[in-house]
């Protein structure tokens, strides 16, 4: 009896070990194929569909000892790329540091081309270091560092797409972070850029110099102009009052003769006669006639 019960708890001990590797559970976010002697049976949870049968995730069943389950992961996943030299199209290094966001797409063609995840990880690093340079040593590196950012992301992405078709994986990004001169090339690049700067501001004096005197000449211009004009108009209006006057006068002395000879000898008067002025006249000169008596005479 007791011999009975040993064999029956044997038999059921192997029952429980067939069952327990006959059973197997695929999350959420795993995606799986079913292997059977180095061959892709069916998948479980791909992302994408296959040639082979496609099962949802949960618990599913498979032949014992004969069959081995390979797990990918379905999320998206992070690749930090070590900084890599890139040459520039103008010949200047740079140290680029990217990142990509990338995903299994197809995990039947990742199993066939890469294997395991981790092989395909190397793939990924080697292909993604190959487009960097590719593209970015298309253009400068003043466009690497500040201009073109987006659209070099964007190059890189479908240069690196291209490449992974192969393995089944999909690129959803590509950003670089950060792109720096190589500690020998600062200084160079530096004094470089000093001297372009200072060549630019020679440019801007001497532009700011011929506009400053083309200003100048301008208004003198003008200033010449205005005061030509002003004198001219100055001349004519004193014109015009030196010929009223003289039609006043004119017009005084064909009234009353003695008194406009008078008046002129008063004014005369005043403005030769100073203190301390001596003359030399005879007194019976026609300048002091009036000093006799108010006819004149």
């Amino acid at each position: 009896m007791q011999r009975t019960l040993i064999i029956i708890g044997a038999v059921a001990a192997v029952l429980l070990l067939v069952l327990a590797n006959a059973l197997y559970i695929v999350p959420i976010d795993k995606q799986a194929i079913v292997i059977r002697f180095g061959s892709a049976q069916y998948t479980v949870n791909a992302t994408e569909k296959s040639e082979l049968p496609n099962y949802g995730a949960g618990l599913h069943l498979k032949m014992p000892l004969f069959d081995d389950i390979r797990f990918y992961e379905k999320r998206n996943q992070g690749y930090d790329l070590d900084a890599a030299e890139v040459i520039a199209s103008d010949q200047q290094r740079l140290n680029v540091d990217a990142i990509a966001r990338w995903r299994i797409k197809n995990p039947l063609q990742f199993f066939r081309a890469a294997g395991s995840e981790s092989n395909g990880v190397q793939q990924l690093g080697l292909r993604f270091t190959a487009a960097l340079r590719g593209e970015l040593g298309k253009v400068s590196q003043p466009d690497i560092i500040s201009g073109q950012r987006a659209t070099l992301m964007q190059r890189v992405r479908t240069a690196l797409q291209a490449q992974m078709n192969t393995l089944g994986v999909e690129i959803i990004d590509v950003r670089i972070r950060q792109a720096d001169l190589p500690e020998a090339n600062s200084q160079r690049v530096y004094e470089r850029m000093k001297s372009q700067l200072q060549q630019k501001i020679s440019q801007y004096n001497a532009e700011g110099e011929g506009l400053f005197a083309s200003i100048t000449a301008e208004a003198d211009a003008q200033a010449r102009v205005i005061v030509a004009e002003a004198n001219q108009q100055g001349q004519r209006i004193k014109g015009e009052g030196d010929a009223e006057r003289s039609k006043i006068f004119a017009s005084a002395y064909s009234k009353d003769a003695e008194f406009y000879g008078f008046y002129r000898s008063l004014e005369a008067y005043d403005k030769s006669i100073k203190t301390g002025t001596p003359f030399v006249l005879s007194p019976d000169s026609d300048f002091f006639k009036y000093f006799g008596n108010k006819d004149g005479r």
